[in-house]
């Protein structure tokens, strides 16, 4: 196989989550199982003691109460050992006083599985993240270089985002709930016939700028 027909396979919106059985700083972990119901951010990482991680895994650590109070699971990886791992954890505890409470994997196969190795002459996974809804799907996914870090405040508000989307079968506009024009409004889905756009400009609960963008209040 030649440099051009050299792939990197990404799981996609919609898929199966690949499964996987793997060491982790809280003890073996088998994914999906040990997650059935929940919604899971797996997030990756480049490599051990490295700063940019490092300032990710404590700002992960700083939000986890509030992704666990929307149902939410989070779970770390990078391609180091897990003994390396659980060096990094007290590292941090003892350099910052912050207790990692979420688990972090270990093993190459999981970067196999989820595309995160986008250099082939490099072990350095990409900093990914994907978010799996209580079904096992892919339901978002975000690549980051090994350069620069993450805002945690995005991927939670994506995270309320999705469930509001699959709860309430509606989708939410730029930077919801804080969207300059529409405010934390919600959109309903576009009209599909003739009868159907007049029936949402009809009703009293939907705000309609037009046939194919109408909103309501978010319940």
């Amino acid at each position: 196989m030649n440099d051009c027909e050299t792939k990197v396979s990404i799981p996609l919106i919609g898929q199966d989550a690949p499964s996987f059985t793997a060491a982790s700083t809280q003890g073996e972990v088998s994914f999906p199982e040990n997650y059935q119901g929940k919604w899971v951010v797996l997030f990756s990482h480049p490599a051990d003691f490295t700063p940019v991680c490092t300032t990710e895994f404590m700002g992960f650590q700083d939000k986890y109460a509030e992704f666990q109070a929307i149902n939410t699971e989070l779970v770390g990886y990078s391609v180091d050992g897990v003994h390396s791992h659980i060096e990094w954890v007290r590292n941090i505890k003892k350099n910052f006083d912050v207790d990692i409470e979420f688990p972090i994997v270990a093993g190459q196969e999981i970067a196999h599985k989820y595309g995160m190795l986008h250099d082939v002459d490099s072990t350095h996974t990409v900093r990914a993240v994907f978010v799996i809804n209580p079904e096992g799907k892919i339901a978002a996914l975000m690549y980051y270089p090994l350069s620069n870090g993450r805002s945690i405040e995005e991927i939670l508000r994506l995270v309320k985002g999705l469930q509001k989307t699959m709860n309430d079968g509606v989708a939410t506009p730029e930077n919801w709930p804080n969207n300059k024009r529409l405010a934390s409004d919600v959109i309903i889905p576009p009209a599909e016939s003739m009868e159907n756009a007049a029936a949402n400009e009809a009703n009293a609960d939907y705000n309609c700028y037009d046939w194919y963008l109408c909103t309501k209040k978010d319940a």
